[in-house]
């Protein structure tokens, strides 16, 4: 058993710093390299891409960082987790071996964990009784089969421990969830015992800090962001993690950024809901029993993690879509900045009703003025308001009346308030609205599936 490893967080969502990865494995050690590609609406779009080319369908950053990384992985041993193979690992990985053998690096193994994508077997589980309802609604998914873009089952930390075990230097998943990437290793490496909650909480809380890349080392930060040093060169997290559970959040030596009881606090909070039951497929954490020991030198103790056995059930993120939508926007100069914008959008709202177009929700924002607070913006003087953009979006299951309406905000130019720019890209067109199911699954209907692919 090894003394302590070093998981080093690459990415934190899809499109984030393309050279966190690089500077990762090439600014200092580290053991494993966790990279977090995947939202609920990533899904979506990758399935959109997979349908439109079989051989898509996974984060497509991914080869051209393998091209920069792969030679320094195989000199240091670093091992590589992530889960942007998204809704087509296998063809991520079939890539990544492509990349192996251009830079003639033999003897790399890459396993991908399947099972997790479920779209093809929705009329199989229903017709087994399981109506995958809404948890928010308590709607069965049939209400809205027909319309379904993805449904992925978020897989825990296992089946990546199972890659590891047979002897993958890369593995490559779908909708794995973001903790999981990190609790893996620690299984691994540790030999931890599932069934003790707490280690799996400890290493489960680690995840959850690694999971946003540079939010837990200085990014997005409310606690004196002013003071935060060089977020040019920001340095992503590192967890130095030992077998006791006890975990130091910590970044390479002479990288932007900062560690601090500030930084890890504020990412403890990030999407947690109740804090007493942090739910993963691996555990259920208690948030309240973490203690946090600023050691100084960007490096913070995470200890005392409590938790308990994991739920029988999976989360299920399934994406569907829900009409269509629109977004125009124009902007308004100083002065009655206010006014005109108000007025426009006015107008503009009565020419809708005037047309007879039906909307389910139409939405203006005066961003400038309200686009972030909306009713609780503080009232501003007009004559302090140099600028304001009128942005406006509607949205029907009327796709006509979608068309509509983007035809209707370049006529404001000549035909509304003085003072106006911003019109640029043409009309607005109707793009689907994306909408989110949330559901649950017994853990017995799906199983995870771990594939070894391999270059000699």
């Amino acid at each position: 058993m090894k003394e302590k490893i070093r998981i080093a967080s690459g990415q934190g969502f899809w499109g984030d710093l393309i050279d966190a990865p690089v500077d990762q494995v090439t600014k200092g050690d580290i053991d494993y390299l966790v990279m977090d590609y995947l939202a609920e609406v990533t899904m979506s779009i990758l399935q959109k891409q997979k349908h439109k080319n079989p051989e898509h369908g996974y984060a497509r950053d991914i080869p051209e960082l393998m091209h920069r990384i792969l030679p320094v992985c195989r000199e240091k041993n670093i091992k590589i987790i992530t889960n942007g193979g998204g809704v087509n690992p296998t063809a991520c990985a079939n890539e990544v071996l492509n990349i192996a053998r251009e830079l003639n690096i033999p003897d790399i193994k890459i396993a991908v964990v399947l099972g997790d994508d479920i779209i093809d077997r929705i009329d199989e589980i229903v017709s087994s009784g399981y109506e995958l309802n809404n948890m928010e609604t308590g709607d069965s998914i049939i209400s809205v089969k027909d319309e379904l873009l993805s449904a992925n089952v978020y897989f825990g930390a296992f089946p990546i421990v199972e890659a590891l075990e047979k002897g993958a230097d890369i593995v490559i998943t779908g909708r794995t969830t973001d903790t999981g990437l990190t609790l893996a290793p620690m299984i691994y490496e540790f030999g931890w015992d599932k069934n003790n909650y707490d280690l799996m909480s400890a290493g489960t809380v680690a995840g959850h800090i690694l999971e946003c890349g540079g939010q837990a080392s200085g990014g997005n930060l409310m606690a004196d962001w002013q003071n935060v040093e060089n977020l040019a060169e920001i340095g992503f997290p590192i967890a130095e993690a030992y077998p006791n559970g006890e975990v130091i959040i910590t970044k390479h030596e002479n990288t932007g950024g900062k560690v601090s009881f500030e930084t890890i606090a504020e990412q403890l909070v990030y999407e947690i809901g109740d804090p007493t039951e942090y739910i993963t497929p691996d555990c259920v954490v208690d948030f309240t029993s973490i203690k946090l020991e600023d050691l100084g030198n960007n490096r913070v103790k995470v200890y005392n993690v409590k938790g308990k056995k994991e739920t029988e059930f999976y989360k299920v993120s399934i994406s569907y879509c829900d009409g269509y939508k629109a977004v125009g926007s124009l902007t308004y100069s100083w002065p009655d900045t206010l006014k005109k914008a108000k007025a426009a959008d006015q107008i503009l709202r009565k020419r809708l009703e005037n047309l007879g177009l039906q909307f389910d929700e139409i939405k203006t924002d005066l961003v400038g003025f309200n686009a972030t607070h909306e009713n609780i913006a503080k009232v501003l003087e007009e004559d302090c308001i140099n600028e304001i953009t009128l942005r406006i979006a509607v949205r029907s299951h009327d796709k006509k009346a979608v068309t509509r309406f983007g035809q209707e905000i370049a006529p404001l130019i000549l035909t509304g308030p003085p003072s106006v720019t911003g019109f640029a890209g043409g009309r607005p067109k109707p793009s689907r609205v994306v909408a989110y199911w949330p559901a649950l699954i017994p853990k017995s209907v799906v199983q995870p599936e771990v594939k070894i692919l391999e270059w000699k």
